[in-house]
């Protein structure tokens, strides 16, 4: 199965290099940089990369448009050059690309793979106490209010089949950060998609900012609420 795996990207200049080699690396996969034109020249270190692995491949938006509509139009992407399965992960080595065998190999039975921190207890390092109790307290919110059976919801690192992704309308979806994790694997439960959560473990980020912000937990919460009431009364 012909494998990309999507990667956005804003001002990550310290990772972009090291996150693509060792994804591909990792697998035989090939990989789409979403970057919304990074000011600190992200896109431009992609391009140069490019120019030696057709294995590269660069998106470039016109600015900062968040990540969900990034994950959206990379998918789109993706599904117009006819992969058969599509990956998504951070590009700041909280997901580990050892990993990604893992996700390939489970996607064989399944529609959606989700990365999980919370399967087997909790499995994040370096993160605050409070950002943790965060997380996973909006994991289960999101779990008891949409009745979806994911532990993590809210994870980023996952793996799809192509022809699930394509019964979702894209441009229908508008929410970003966690929110937009959660909506996607809403929809795609809606949608009949066989899915499964396999263990990893998450390390907050080796460099860079974090993007993280109380809008982004704020939209998280109302979402889950619009997702249930969306499809009550649709």
């Amino acid at each position: 199965m012909k494998t990309i795996v999507v990667i956005p990207t804003y001002n990550e200049l310290d990772n972009v290099d090291n996150i693509i080699q060792a994804v591909l690396q990792a697998a035989d996969v090939h990989i789409l940089i979403v970057d919304d034109n990074s000011p600190d020249g992200t896109w431009a270190r992609v391009q140069e990369l490019q120019e030696h692995d057709n294995r590269i491949h660069l998106l470039k938006r016109a600015g900062k448009m968040g990540l969900g509509t990034a994950y959206c139009e990379g998918f789109t992407l993706a599904l117009n050059l006819g992969y058969d399965t599509i990956m998504e992960m951070d590009a700041d080595f909280s997901h580990d690309p050892k990993d990604i065998p893992r996700f390939l190999e489970k996607i064989q039975d399944y529609d959606l793979v989700i990365g999980s921190r919370y399967s087997e207890g909790v499995n994040v390092v370096n993160w605050p106490m409070r950002r943790l109790i965060l997380s996973y307290s909006a994991n289960m919110y999101t779990r008891i209010i949409t009745g979806m059976p994911v532990k993590d919801a809210t994870g980023g690192f996952k793996c799809f089949r192509a022809s699930i992704l394509k019964k979702i309308d894209f441009s229908s979806i508008k929410s970003n950060g966690y929110a937009f994790q959660i909506e996607m694997n809403f929809r795609l439960w809606k949608a009949g998609a066989r899915l499964i959560e396999i263990p990893i473990i998450f390390i907050d980020r080796r460099s860079g900012v974090s993007k993280m912000s109380k809008n982004i937990v704020y939209e998280a919460a109302f979402l889950v609420w619009k997702l249930k009431l969306m499809y009550l009364f649709r």
